[in-house]
């Protein structure tokens, strides 16, 4: 039986953020802490909340930027730590010194950090198509085809990407969504898409600014991004020791498995569960599967 979701609620935090969440189950239960991506919201979760929710407090926000959470104007207003903050203060402002997260896409960004910054607020992390910080750095610095494939982050992070997106009814949005796979993607369609079309209404630069205030993106001759990092960061300070499970549908157009090459050198003892046919949108293709992985992962 699945656990009733509610949204329409509203965190106010310490550090002046805003952030709107939906949740499932009993607060009191051990928290389960869901972060989306681009260009989602807290929707992109709803199996899982319906799903956990009945044995966890399942809750999943609104990041800064997106839907009904708030939306600063400033690119350098959606740092990673400032992002990391509002999770930080969120899990304390819902009564919790601990979570399990799980995490895709930006959401998954951020997650890898938090678990390098600040490992005890995480009993177990899960990561779905996201990279880990320090290989995908050095993917973008050195691999031609990750390059090429990430090259749409230098065009999210120009002046008036936000106005291209929404235009012709958020066609280019659809794009990302259903054209990231080499099929058509049905779950996008009816209740989901009118509920995207009405998040993407309230605003896309907040959803921009997450890759205008990051360095990392394909190097340019303006912007050398992850060729000047390269010599600041080394593995050994970006071991994950968090209990971690990645899942990494294959058939991302933008984030390859190759990806995954590496991956035991930062997460020791890192679960990976592979799926070949599902894309970037693994969680929407297969809810089920992804929240069975989840269960036999937290227990």
């Amino acid at each position: 039986m699945s656990a009733a979701i509610k949204d329409g609620q509203f965190a106010s935090l310490p550090n002046g953020t805003r952030l709107h969440y939906a949740s499932a189950g009993e607060r009191g239960k051990p928290l389960m802490l869901f972060v989306h991506g681009f260009p989602e919201f807290w929707y992109e979760w709803h199996e899982q909340l319906a799903e956990f929710g009945q044995d966890y407090y399942a809750v999943a926000p609104d990041l800064r930027g997106f839907n009904l959470s708030d939306m600063p104007s400033d690119p350098a207003q959606y740092k990673p730590r400032m992002i990391i903050d509002d999770l930080r203060l969120l899990v304390a402002e819902l009564g919790y010194e601990q979570c399990v997260m799980v995490a895709h896409d930006w959401g998954g960004a951020i997650a890898w950090s938090l678990a390098l910054a600040l490992p005890k607020l995480l009993t177990n992390l899960v990561i779905v198509n996201a990279p880990h910080p320090y290989l995908f750095m050095k993917a973008l610095a050195h691999d031609p085809a990750q390059q090429a494939a990430s090259g749409y982050m230098n065009w999210l992070r120009s002046e008036g990407s936000e106005q291209a997106l929404a235009k012709d009814g958020f066609a280019m949005m659809e794009g990302f969504l259903t054209g990231m796979g080499k099929s058509p993607a049905p779950w996008f369609a009816g209740d989901t898409r009118d509920r995207y079309h009405a998040c993407w209404s309230r605003g896309l630069t907040g959803g921009t600014n997450y890759y205008r205030a990051s360095p990392l993106h394909p190097p340019t001759a303006e912007n050398p991004g992850p060729l000047r990092l390269e010599t600041q960061m080394k593995p050994e300070d970006f071991t994950v020791r968090v209990p971690a499970m990645v899942i990494w549908g294959e058939n991302d157009m933008a984030l390859p498995k190759s990806l995954l090459d590496g991956l035991e050198e930062v997460v020791p003892g890192a679960r990976l569960e592979r799926i070949p046919e599902g894309t970037h949108w693994v969680i929407h293709e297969q809810p089920q599967r992804i929240n069975g992985l989840i269960r036999s992962f937290v227990g």
